[in-house]
């Protein structure tokens, strides 16, 4: 078997690389962002990173970490430049109109549905995507993300009283858009 040349056999490595981790990427960026589009952009922009400091990341046995905590940055970062259009709509709203705050869950009919692991993560990720932005982003970093409250208020420029108002309140929606579909937290 003839060698490769140097290049070509980078070229080979880097596509398996890609391809091991491309899934985690763009789920990373789609689960903040809550769009495909944006997602493939960001997954996009962080291989050309990759490529980029891939003598590095090939055998680092943290490359995985370097490539989420990449498209977390770079979907937040699309995040915060529409961040001002969420926020206008989400102050919109008076401070004493909360009806969105009542907890009236309406409880499904049915028995809790045995779901395998993907059907549980198509069906939460659809009713994440139902979420309004300034809800769901910090939701999704809290949970997907594992940032603290105070990370998340600092990332999106926002007051930590608001960021847990509106984890509160995505929790009470998300759980409503689930019961819709006859599901409660057993399901999950």
């Amino acid at each position: 078997m003839a060698r490769q040349p140097p290049d070509t056999q980078r070229q080979d490595d880097f596509a398996s690389f890609m391809r091991a981790y491309q899934d985690m990427v763009f789920n990373t960026a789609a689960r903040i962002t809550g769009r495909d589009g944006p997602a493939e952009d960001i997954a996009q922009q962080v291989f050309l990173k990759a490529y980029e400091n891939f003598a590095q990341l090939q055998t680092s046995p943290a490359a995985g970490g370097w490539l989420k905590t990449v498209a977390r940055n770079l979907a937040l970062n699309h995040a915060t430049r529409y961040r001002r259009r969420w926020r206008f709509f989400s102050e919109m709203r008076s401070d004493d109109a909360d009806d969105d705050m009542e907890m009236d869950i309406p409880q499904p009919d049915g028995e809790a549905v045995d779901l395998d692991a993907d059907a549980r993560r198509a069906i939460v990720a659809d009713a994440l995507n139902r979420l309004p932005e300034h809800r769901r982003l910090p939701l999704v970093l809290y949970h997907f993300e594992e940032m603290s409250y105070d990370e998340i208020a600092k990332q999106l420029g926002i007051s930590l009283p608001k960021v847990k108002i509106d984890i509160l309140r995505a929790r009470a929606a998300l759980a409503k858009i689930l019961a819709a579909r006859g599901l409660t937290a057993e399901c999950f």
